[in-house]
């Protein structure tokens, strides 16, 4: 199964997503969960990134909250709505919100 996961919350525990398995896995970043592309505690990034997944951040979510899209992390694509809708309709089979 192809499934995409979007992310809206920053405080994440990854253990909900350790528990998700899936052959392709697209984690999508909105809202406050754009944290995890770009901000660092105690030097480290956020063990979200560390997952075995194709991460995305929504552009317009990292523009509200004044991060620089060419900013963030190397592993994160920063798309837009269109590319988002583009992500649904093609690449994943199903999807989940946490």
């Amino acid at each position: 199964m192809k499934l995409g996961v979007f992310v809206s919350d920053y405080k994440l525990t990854v253990d909900t997503l350790d528990r998700l398995t899936a052959e392709k896995l697209g984690i999508i970043l909105v809202s406050n969960g754009v944290y995890h592309a770009s901000i660092k505690e105690n030097g480290k990034t956020s063990s979200l990134l560390d997952k075995s997944a194709n991460f995305y951040a929504l552009k317009e979510d990292l523009e509200t909250r004044g991060i620089d899209p060419s900013g963030i992390d190397s592993r994160v694509k920063a798309v837009n709505y269109g590319d988002v809708v583009d992500l649904i309709m093609n690449d994943y089979e199903k999807l989940a919100w946490l």
